[in-house]
């Protein structure tokens, strides 16, 4: 394994984090917990996980993630071996079940000691904005479009004075954001640096092959700011795996279960995908560690989020930390992302 430290900080993480989300709707608990040994014995030491997983987000399962995470912990008695990173959900339409207030000082409390009790720990050491709560360019649009309809008020500001007061009492370590835009993370920088307020140390956004759109505008602030990036679904909900080619729908697939989850498997994503596997195959890389590789090797990142439902995949997940793309590899890589960028927001 290889590792680095979470930015602003001496907290060494391993540069593959286990993301979590399937754990409680996919996964059983025993599974979650097989993933989390396995995940350890090879050297992984970063956890990330959020108040709203499993996902999909269900009532009947709301939760379930953290306290399996939790249980483990009791079990194992290795949470100081852990650097564990969780979210409190924003606003949103299929989390009112969780929460309905934002980010208020009432919400984040109640999410904090909501996810503590869960976790089975009294520190979360990074604990970071799930998106945010006004309206804005998420899940499947390129770019902002504004919507005359938001009531959102800036509250910077308050959010962090707020989450000052739970670092003073021990119970959070470090915070970040997540599916933020360059607006809202500079704004918190910007308030951060004038008021001597906590700063977002981390950002977790999607970016992959199929979407790099985190490089047109936080790519840069992440290097100038010193914020890293988390990056999630590295793997396009595994469509970078190449098992969905062909218009394959394989049992127990993430595509192939819900359906819903299109953004990766349009006509656009697919044809990219079909060159990338294409490629892979002319170098004799897998498809699967060549797009892990090309993510964990981006300056800006700091840890990748892999997520797995079996063990297998996430073997092969971890050993990508051990395969290093030719200046050829990335040339070619760079050629296929002129020809159809970023085809998977």
């Amino acid at each position: 394994m290889k590792y680095t430290t979470l930015p602003n900080t001496d907290i060494k993480v391993s540069k593959l984090c286990l993301g979590t989300m399937t754990w409680g709707e996919q996964n059983t608990e025993a599974q979650g917990h097989s993933q989390m040994d396995f995940a350890v014995d090879k050297g992984i030491n970063f956890f990330d996980t959020a108040e709203m997983y499993p996902i999909p987000a269900n009532k009947a399962t709301s939760g379930f993630t953290e306290s399996f995470i939790g249980n483990w912990f009791k079990k194992t008695g290795k949470r100081n071996e852990i650097v564990l990173a969780t979210k409190i959900v924003g606003p949103a339409k299929n989390t009112t079940h969780i929460r309905t207030g934002g980010y208020s000082k009432t919400e984040l409390e109640d999410a904090l000691h909501k996810s503590l009790n869960r976790l089975q720990t009294d520190y979360i050491d990074l604990y970071q904005l799930h998106w945010p709560e006004r309206s804005t360019n998420y899940f499947g649009r390129r770019g902002y479009v504004h919507d005359p309809g938001d009531q959102w008020e800036d509250n910077f500001m308050e959010v962090l004075e707020v989450l000052q007061g739970l670092i003073r009492q021990g119970k959070i370590r470090h915070i970040g954001v997540s599916n933020e835009t360059p607006y809202g993370l500079m704004r918190f920088l910007e308030i951060s640096r004038k008021y001597g307020l906590p700063k977002m140390i981390t950002i977790q956004n999607p970016y992959s092959l199929l979407n790099r759109l985190f490089e047109v505008g936080l790519a840069e602030i992440s290097h100038r700011e010193n914020v890293g990036l988390l990056p999630y679904s590295p793997l396009g909900f595994g469509v970078l795996s190449g098992k969905y080619l062909g218009g394959k729908r394989p049992e127990n697939g993430r595509v192939t279960l819900y359906p819903n989850y299109s953004r990766y498997i349009g006509a656009t994503a697919s044809q990219a995908t079909q060159a990338y596997f294409d490629l892979a195959q002319k170098h004799g890389l897998s498809l699967t560690q060549m797009a892990l590789s090309f993510v964990s090797s981006q300056e800006f990142v700091c840890s990748t989020i892999i997520g797995a439902t079996n063990l297998d995949q996430l073997a092969e997940n971890i050993d990508s930390i051990n395969v290093s793309l030719s200046s050829e590899v990335i040339k070619d890589i760079n050629a296929i992302q002129e020809l159809v960028p970023n085809p998977a927001p």
